[in-house]
C-alpha cells in the first residue's frame, strides 16, 4: 500500500519508518525543510534507539521517502496518517488542534480519490467527527473515511512497542474502513497481536484513559512512598509486594521525582478538560495532575535538606535530566522543577547526560553541561541521580565520594542503597521512599 505520514516528530516518524519495515511505500512529509533536508541525508531529528539503522534500511530498499510537497506524497496514496503535534492550549489545558484540523484541511484539497485520513496524534473525544466536517466542507466531493489509530509508543523502546504491541487500537465508522486498516496491519494480523476495532469515539478515549491509569499508579506509587518515608517502610518492597499481584501488575509502581514526558501531563491535562466540558469531574486525574507537581517540588525539599537549608555557595552534581533514559525528551521532566530551584537558590549546578544537552541548554540556562559523572562531581557537594540512565547504574561511588567536597547523594530513581553508600563513604544519602542513611 502506499501510505502518506503528516508529520516528522517522534510519532510520525517512528509510525512511518515501521509502516515502511512492514512492506508499505510511505512518504513522510512535514513543512520543516531543515528536518526533511536531515532525513533525506540519513540523519534523525530525534534519538531513538535503532530508529537510525531502520530508516535507513527501508530508504535504501525502495520504501520509504520524505519530502516538502504533499501534493507529489498524495499521488496514489490509499491512507493518510496525521501525526502533527497537539500541545497543551495554553490558558485552558485543552489539547491544541490547529495543526490537525489544517493538515485534515489540506489533505482533502489534495485528494483526488478515495482514501482513509487517519489521525495518529493524540485528541480528544470527538476529534475524529470534526476531521470529518473540515474534511468534507474543504472537498464536498471527496470520497472518504475517517479513522482513529491512537498511538501507545514507550520512547527509548518505540520501535519494539510498534512490531510487538500489546495492542493495536482503531476506530472505524465503515467496513470498507475497516478492511484498509487490516491491510496496513496485517502483518500483526498474521503474528496474532490483538487488533481492537471499535468506534471513533470508543479509539480516541482509550488513549486517554490508558495514559491517565499509568499516570495515576505512578502517582499512587509516589504518595505511597512520601508515607514509607515517615513510618521506616521501604518503597521497593511495598512495590514488589504488590506487583505480585496480577490484577496490579509490576509496571509503573517505581517511585522517583515524578512523570513527565511528551504524553502523560498533556494527555491527564487534556482528560481533566474533557471532563470538565462534558459535566462529569475526572477527580482522579485532577488530583494526579496536582500530586505530580507537590512530588516534584518534594525532590526539591529533599536536596535542600541535604544542603543543610541552603543552595547558596553549593555545587550540585546532576546525573540526567531527560525526562526517562534512552530519549533526548526533555518535555515536563523533573529536572525543569529541580533544576531551576537549585539555580535559583544560588547553587552552582553542573549536568550530565547523555542526550539531553541538544534541548537542555535552551530550558536549563546556566548549568555548566559535563561529559563525564566524575568530572561532574569533582568537589561537589551533592550529586543528584535524577535520570536512571544505564551509565549511572554502575558508578564508582567510591571514586565519586573521595573526590567530592562533602559526600552526599540523592538517589531519586532508587538505583543504590544506603549500604552501597556508607561502603563507598558518603556522609548523607537519601532515596526516594526508603530509609534514608546519614553520618
Amino acid at each position: 500500500m502506499r501510505i502518506v505520514v503528516i508529520g516528522t516528530g517522534y510519532v510520525g516518524l517512528v509510525s512511518g519508518v515501521c509502516f515502511s519495515d512492514f512492506g508499505h511505500d510511505v512518504v513522510c512529509v512535514d513543512k520543516d525543510a531543515r528536518k526533511i533536508d536531515m532525513l533525506r541525508s540519513g540523519k534523525v531529528p530525534i534519538f531513538e534507539p535503532g530508529l537510525d539503522r531502520l530508516m535507513i534500511r527501508n530508504v535504501e530498499a525502495g520504501r520509504l521517502t520524505f519530502t516538502l510537497d504533499l501534493d507529489e506524497a498524495m499521488e496514489g496514496a490509499e491512507a493518510v496518517f496525521i501525526a502533527v503535534g497537539t500541545p497543551t492550549r495554553r490558558g485552558d489545558g485543552h489539547a491544541d488542534l490547529t495543526y490537525v484540523m489544517a493538515a485534515a484541511e489540506e489533505v482533502a484539497q489534495k485528494a483526488k480519490d478515495y482514501i482513509v485520513i487517519v489521525t495518529k496524534s493524540t485528541v480528544p473525544v470527538g476529534t475524529n467527527r470534526k476531521v470529518r466536517e473540515v474534511v468534507a466542507a474543504a472537498n464536498p466531493a471527496l470520497d472518504f473515511d475517517v479513522a482513529s489509530n491512537p498511538e501507545f509508543l514507550r520512547e527509548g523502546a518505540a520501535i519494539d512497542d510498534f512490531m510487538k504491541p500489546d495492542r493495536v487500537v482503531v476506530g472505524v465508522e465503515t467496513d470498507r474502513a475497516a478492511k484498509v486498516m487490516a491491510e496496513i496491519y496485517r502483518p500483526l494480523y498474521l503474528r496474532e497481536f490483538p487488533i481492537v476495532t471499535t468506534d471513533l469515539e470508543s479509539a480516541e478515549m482509550i488513549k486517554y484513559a490508558a495514559n491517565a491509569f499509568l499516570a495515576t499508579k505512578i502517582t499512587f506509587i509516589n504518595e505511597i512512598a512520601a508515607l514509607c518515608e515517615k513510618v521506616g517502610a521501604d518503597v521497593k518492597e511495598v512495590s514488589k509486594g504488590m506487583g505480585l499481584d496480577n490484577r496490579i501488575g509490576k509496571n509503573f509502581l517505581h517511585a522517583g521525582p515524578g512523570f513527565g514526558g511528551s504524553c502523560f501531563p498533556k494527555d491527564t491535562k487534556a482528560l481533566a478538560r474533557i471532563g470538565q466540558e462534558n459535566a462529569s469531574p475526572m477527580l482522579i486525574t485532577e488530583a494526579v495532575i496536582s500530586i505530580n507537581e507537590q512530588v516534584k517540588r518534594r525532590m526539591v525539599d529533599k536536596l535542600l535538606d541535604l544542603c543543610d537549608g541552603t543552595f547558596n555557595g553549593k555545587v550540585i552534581a546532576i546525573m540526567g535530566v531527560t525526562f526517562k533514559p534512552n530519549t533526548d525528551d526533555m518535555r515536563d521532566a523533573p529536572s525543569l522543577t529541580v533544576v531551576p530551584a537549585l539555580l535559583g537558590g544560588g547553587a552552582t549546578v553542573r549536568v550530565v547526560d547523555p542526550q539531553g544537552r541538544h534541548e537542555g541548554e535552551q530550558l536549563l540556562p546556566r548549568v555548566d553541561w559535563i561529559e563525564d559523572p566524575y568530572a561532574a562531581s569533582q568537589d561537589a557537594d551533592l550529586i543528584v541521580i535524577l535520570t536512571e540512565w544505564n551509565e549511572f547504574r554502575a558508578l564508582d561511588l567510591g571514586r565519586i565520594a573521595a573526590s567530592m567536597k562533602a559526600p552526599r547523594m540523592a538517589d531519586l530513581r532508587n538505583i543504590y542503597t544506603a549500604e552501597d553508600a556508607r561502603a563507598a563513604g558518603f556522609k548523607a544519602y537519601s532515596s526516594v521512599g526508603r530509609p534514608d542513611m546519614e553520618g
